[in-house]
């Protein structure tokens, strides 16, 4: 199972929790494990079925860019973190 970081904003989804299990081969179906886990949170990661444009996922410290196709180890560490914007200057 790949172990999850949940952001603060959304741990209270998790009981709290910093670090979660969740099962999948791909970010689809880890999104699924935790909904299945912690009902509710689903809606706060996916936005018509894709990943929130406010969200960034890093899996196995590299920064994802296949949305929620992308593949997840069985031992792969997931970060769910804000999107960070940028301006012109």
């Amino acid at each position: 199972m790949a172990t999850v970081i949940i952001p603060a904003l959304l741990r209270q989804f998790t009981g709290g929790a910093e670090r979660v299990m969740a099962s999948g081969r791909n970010l689809r179906q880890v999104i699924e494990s935790l909904e299945r886990s912690f009902p509710g949170i689903s809606r706060h990661l996916l936005d018509d079925g894709e990943l929130k444009g406010s969200l960034v996922v890093s899996i196995d410290g590299e920064v994802e860019t296949a949305g929620i196709q992308a593949k997840v180890g069985e031992n792969s560490e997931i970060y769910f973190l804000p999107a960070i914007g940028g301006g012109v200057v």
